[in-house]
Parts: C-alpha cells; structure tokens; sequence
C-alpha cells in the first residue's frame, strides 16, 4: 500500500506546507510492483562504476550491537547524483523463531537539494533484489555466457533472490542448496527450481558460480572445494570478526564491492589477510582487467549507493503511475 501524505492544520502550518513535508510511505508490497531487474541492473551498475571512481558520497556505514546474539543496527547514507537517501537495517538472527525477517531494512529517501523528505520505504525487497542484483552485474562483467552449474550456500531471502538474479544474466544448468538445517535447504530448492545438498561439500563441488548468503560467523566454504576458475559471490560476514570463507578460498583473486569496507568491515578479508585486487566498479568500467581463467573471490559488504539508488528507482516509478 502506498499511503499519501496526510495534510494537517491543527498546528496552526498552512494545509499546504504539511502535505508537502511529509514523506510517502511506500511498502514492502509497492516496492516489489514498482521495482524491476530490468531498471535496476543498469542502474547497479552505473552506481558501482561511480563509486569507484569517486563520484559518490558515502561514508563508511555505523554499526550498534543490538541485545540478543550476532543482533546489529546498520545506519548507511549515500549520495549519488539526484539520489540522497540513509538506509537502517537490523539483523537478528532469533527473528526466524519468532517468524519474523532475520534482517528488517527500511530506507528514507530525501531531495539532495532541499533536505526535505520524500518517501519512506520498506526496504525489504528493495534490498534482496539489489543486493543479488549487483552478484548479477559482476557474473555478467566476469563470466562466459556459457551454461553454469550454480552452488548457493545458505537457504533465505537472498538465496532467493540470487537464482532469479543470475537467471537474467547467465544460462544456468543447475541450483544445488546448502543450509545446515535440511528442511530449509530443501524448501528453497523447492522454490527456485533447484536441488538440496546434503552437505556444503557436495553443493560447490564443480560448481562454477558459488554464492555464500549466510549467517555464518565460521567458515562454511572451503577453498579445497572450488573447481579452478570459479567465481564466488561472498555476501554475508559482514563483521570484523564474522567470516563464510577460509584461507585457502580467500586466497584466490578477490574483488570487492568497496575496498576501504572490504578491509575495515569484513572478516573475510581482515582475518585471512587477503589483498584487495580490485574494485568491481573498475572492473565494470574497464580500468581493470582481471586475468583470464582465475578462481575470483567477489566479496560484497552491500553499499549505500546501491540502496540509494535503487530507491530513487521505486520513488520515480510510484510518482509517475
């Protein structure tokens, strides 16, 4: 439901003047109408090159530890040309329990002009589908468009999210899912068309496209696994101390989204002391080349822009309709 502003005047404000200072309310289900792979892959991209080559405001995001185990409070603004938005996400993990989102993610969109507020938005979808968008661009900019066998650790949201994703950019031969609980691995093979794993092992053996979107604050992917010259998408440990990926895995040549996040905020990098070859928005632009047939380890914290940008997507399309 999208719910217009509300003019009110009993604070003695012209009617005018308070319907225009309040934001739009946009929902998760508006969001999901109004956002589409088509605008936003372009749009992903387009955000990263700019990221990279220093058009884009955004400092590193803030993060609060919340009550409750692995719980955390996000705080991220960007501005990327017309775009000024701050994005607030919380991760609980105990959600799943209650039946609630482990991550609940709302963005405020704002005039970069006037500082006035436009819309408020459930970021829910927004940021499922923009966070498997950008995998998207970057198998897009790094692979073939031969058939790939696809391995998708984790069984949630973005595990999702990812298989609709890559299905827009590449073949795909098979989806096999690993989660470590079995049922869960199972419903969401179910729902993608894909097959569950019995164990991580199993799911990336061969797999030319390895995507990690867990909770995980160990290691679940192993670098003895990867079949030489596959990409991984590593997604989730987004901490300092977090990690999905060892060493070994880690050792291979690694991209990342945002250099100075990847290695102030990822455990990933931090702990295995991996160097940062490159960002992906220099790669997409064609400053950099990365060497043919490489095993290539793709490490995305999830930048402000992205959201950003995104966002101005939903509001655009909202008011025009």
């Amino acid at each position: 439901m999208i719910q217009p502003p509300i003019a009110n005047a009993a604070c003695g404000l012209p009617i005018a003047y308070v319907a225009s200072a309040l934001p739009l309310l946009i929902d998760d289900a508006a969001v999901r109408r109004h956002l589409s792979l088509d605008a936003l892959l372009p749009a992903i991209e387009q955000a990263l090159i700019d990221l990279s080559a220093g058009r884009v405001v955004q400092p590193l995001r803030t993060v609060l530890e919340l009550p409750g185990p692995g719980s955390l409070l996000f705080v991220k603004p960007a501005l990327a040309g017309n775009a000024l938005a701050t994005k607030l996400i919380t991760q609980v993990p105990d959600n799943a329990a209650r039946g609630l989102p482990t991550m609940i993610a709302t963005v405020l969109l704002l005039d970069p002009q006037t500082g006035r507020p436009l819309a408020v938005i459930d970021a829910t979808w927004l940021t499922e589908l923009r966070t498997a968008a950008v995998s998207a661009v970057a198998t897009r900019a790094l692979r073939d468009q031969r058939p790939k066998r696809v391995a998708i650790l984790g069984s949630g949201a973005l595990a999702r999210s990812h298989a609709l994703a890559l299905r827009a950019v590449v073949p795909l031969r098979d989806i096999r899912v690993w989660s470590p609980t079995r049922a869960n691995a199972e419903r969401c093979a179910a729902d993608i068309d894909g097959s569950a794993s019995p164990d991580a092992e199993h799911a990336v053996r061969d797999a030319d496209i390895v995507v990690t979107v867990t909770n995980a604050s160990a290691p679940v992917l192993l670098g003895r696994w990867l079949k030489p010259g596959a990409l991984v998408h590593a997604v989730g440990a987004p901490r300092p101390g977090w990690r999905e990926l060892d060493d070994e895995a880690m050792a291979n040549y690694l991209i990342a989204d945002n250099r100075v996040a990847a290695e102030t905020e990822a455990g990933d990098v931090i702990l295995s002391g991996a160097k940062v070859q490159c960002e992906i928005g220099e790669v997409l632009a064609g400053k950099v080349a990365v060497p043919p047939g490489v095993t290539v380890v793709f490490k995305a914290l999830g930048q402000a822009v992205e959201d950003a940008v995104a966002a101005q997507l939903v509001y655009a399309a909202v008011t025009a309709a």
